[in-house]
């Protein structure tokens, strides 16, 4: 069975490891660059606090407008994951059922649940290997970006879902998702359509819906005047979900926050405010991110454990 594995899968395994490489050749150069210039910029000291020290715009200015573009690179690498499940999980049932292997390797003394086990298990073996691998790169890779702005941290949405533990558990939902699809319909091209429409779905509901809901949000206040003491005291690296303004009643007044001169608010600003008026912003703490991470990951290997006892189920009535 490990030999008809290699003979089927060898293209994709060469595939996988070829784009490893350019991955690698892409992600190391970019990274020393952008890692030298934020050390030699100094911008550590820039996003320590959220009041920037002087000199610190400039430097900042002058590290986006040579790095921003790594963005777009960043949206790219999202992707993968998916890739993953289309060329890679999609095609191992459907197309041997087009083909109509499946007969000849279930008539070699080969169960239908051995085989679909071992199938599953090298491919997401492999592929979460080469996730870890990824994921690790990509952190390294995004450290300088994800430190710019004390606004921006590791559980933003670009950020989070690269870091960690999570692209692992998100590739090996794919392929196994992929897998299941062509169970289910055992041709190439709808498998692969199910798979994208699926996994898009699932994506977007644990990340806008369950993540910000794995724990109770904290909340902090902080003077709509400006002086000593009025700056948002989330701290580095948290996740803030929501801005609004309120007057020293608690009246609510408008989403967003606010800032005034020390002297106070204009009486002509679109939002009078009463003396003692407050920002209220409700976030997530930075030390929080590590759980956030093993809890969505969990999500998704759970995910792929009842997509596994699927396929498992549906083999038996292939023909």
């Amino acid at each position: 069975m490990t030999w008809l594995m290699w003979r089927q899968h060898r293209r994709q395994l060469w595939a996988l490891l070829t784009a490893m490489a350019v991955l690698a050749a892409v992600l190391g150069p970019t990274g020393m660059a952008m890692h030298h210039a934020y050390d030699r910029l100094g911008l550590a000291s820039c996003t320590a606090t959220v009041s920037l020290p002087d000199g610190c715009p400039g430097r900042l200015d002058q590290f986006t407008g040579k790095y921003d573009s790594m963005f777009y690179v960043a949206v790219l690498l999202l992707v993968l994951p998916l890739l993953a499940g289309l060329f890679w999980g999609a095609p191992v049932v459907a197309r041997e059922v087009e083909q109509g292997t499946h007969r000849l390797i279930w008539t070699q003394g080969i169960t239908r649940r051995r085989w679909a086990l071992t199938k599953i298990g090298v491919l997401t073996g492999v592929v979460a290997v080469a996730a870890a691998g990824y994921g690790l790169g990509t952190a390294w890779w995004l450290a300088p970006l994800s430190r710019l702005d004390t606004g921006t941290s590791r559980f933003a949405y670009l950020f989070f879902d690269m870091q960690g533990v999570a692209p692992v558990a998100y590739t090996v939902f794919a392929v196994v998702l992929g897998i299941a699809a062509g169970t289910t319909i055992p041709r190439t091209i709808p498998a692969m359509g199910l798979t994208l429409a699926v996994y898009a779905g699932v994506r977007t509901a644990v990340e806008m819906v369950a993540r910000p809901r794995f724990a109770a949000p904290e909340q902090t206040t902080f003077p709509v005047a400006s002086g000593p003491g009025s700056d948002s005291s989330t701290g580095a690296g948290s996740w803030v979900l929501a801005h609004s303004v309120h007057q020293a009643d608690g009246t609510f007044v408008t989403d967003g926050s606010m800032r005034c001169p020390v002297t106070g608010c204009s009486p002509d600003a679109p939002f009078p405010l009463q003396p003692g008026a407050y920002n209220l912003e409700t976030f997530q703490p930075a030390d929080r991110f590590w759980a956030f991470q093993w809890l969505e990951s969990g999500i998704f290997v759970l995910l792929a454990a009842v997509l596994i006892g699927w396929t498992v189920h549906r083999l038996r009535r292939l023909t």
